[in-house]
């Protein structure tokens, strides 16, 4: 009997705050679908894992492992060991993406680099608030809205240090962030934007992208990031072969399985995954709510970073850009162009700003992936 109760006797408020946040999240996924395919994974592991003497986590001795959880094997092999899942994802998102909106229109490209101006002034406000350069530099990647390049950064700057504990916070914060993408982003727009700019209507015309074109560019993409900041290599590389997989035009089954079961696959491991660090008495603290508090500020401004700068170029140009593509310049693809989509719609129901969106939204993919590289270089990695 004593046995049977061992579970229930050993229950603390964490365990039950953890809950609740897990069940929200599932909540959130189902009831709203807020990006449901990270929010009800994360949110059932965070459950998993605050079950007192749970079987999904090592049973330790000490520092000796008696037996083996699903949770922190996949952990382990995945997100501490090279970052596997991250990788293989972008692999997966590589294939997704269409470049072709951005070929045919560059200009593009400075909205994804817009996109990333959060990220350097939350690392000043992180290193203000007493975190040291690498944790102030991991905190600000948050920012970036790209859950791959945050664990490759904290992996890399923090691991085997003592504040290796903010790894698990800060990939959980990246995450949280992504699923949020629908409601953070609108508040930010609608905040920053009038009416009248909202509606501006922009022409798409594009120009026509020749097939070398869209194979040359992943490798020449690849070739630049990795001779600029060597340390995006792997990140890059691996959304870029994703993307050739794609326009090579040679191996339509084997793009279409990246896309689509790989993707959704890694997905799912990764999801459930990231909430292994979600353990109630090493999460819930004050680090964690200073560093939820520091990413959302670094997402925020990348949002107003490209709104920005699409202001300033009206003031100079007589075709006017909508201040909402420039927010589509953060790296959470696709659901930043989905979401400007939607908000034209809304004050236009004939005004399609998807293709300029989602051109903005691949820059800032790809913006996001060297500016975590560079940071890294910074750092001396």
């Amino acid at each position: 009997m004593e046995v049977l109760i061992k579970g229930i006797a050993a229950i603390e408020w964490y365990h039950v705050v953890m809950w609740a946040i897990g069940a929200l999240m599932i909540f959130l996924a189902i009831r709203f679908k807020m990006e449901p395919t990270l929010l009800l994974p994360m949110g059932f592991g965070a459950i998993l894992v605050n079950i007192p003497f749970s079987g999904a986590l090592n049973t330790m001795d000490g520092d000796v492992v008696e037996s083996f959880g699903i949770l922190d094997v996949l952990k382990e092999a995945g997100l501490d060991t090279g970052e596997l899942f991250p990788l293989i994802l972008f692999i997966g998102i590589g294939a997704m993406m269409d470049f072709g909106p951005l070929l045919s229109n560059p200009k593009l490209f400075f909205f994804g680099a817009a996109g990333q101006i959060g990220i350097f002034f939350t690392i000043v406000l992180a290193a203000l608030c007493g975190f040291g350069l690498n944790e102030a530099i991991t905190i600000g990647v948050i920012g970036t809205a790209d859950g791959p390049t945050s664990i490759t950064v904290a992996n890399s700057l923090l691991s085997g240090t003592n504040s290796a504990y903010l790894i698990s916070a800060i990939t959980v914060c990246a995450y949280s962030y992504m699923a949020l993408v629908p409601v953070i982003q609108p508040a930010v727009i609608k905040l920053t934007t009038t009416k009248k700019e909202r509606m501006i209507r922009m022409e798409y015309n594009p120009k026509s992208v020749s097939k070398g074109t869209r194979i040359v560019f992943p490798i020449l993409v690849t070739l630049i990031s990795g001779l600029i900041a060597p340390a995006s290599v792997a990140l890059v590389g691996c959304l870029m072969f994703g993307n050739l997989l794609r326009e090579c035009g040679v191996l339509g089954s084997l793009a279409d399985t990246a896309s689509n079961v790989l993707a959704n696959l890694v997905t799912i491991f990764l999801g459930i995954t990231v909430a292994a660090g979600m353990i109630g008495a090493q999460f819930l603290r004050l680090e964690t709510l200073v560093v939820l508090a520091l990413g959302l500020f670094a997402f925020v401004f990348d949002t107003f970073g490209g709104i920005a700068l699409a202001k300033f170029i009206n003031l100079f140009t007589k075709k006017k850009i909508n201040p909402m593509v420039g927010a589509a310049g953060i790296s959470a693809f696709p659901m930043a162009s989905r979401i400007v989509q939607k908000l034209g719609l809304k004050e236009d129901p004939s005004n399609h700003l998807l293709m300029h969106a989602a051109g903005a939204n691949v820059a800032g993919q790809i913006s996001s992936v060297i500016a975590g590289g560079i940071l890294m270089a910074f750092a001396g990695i």
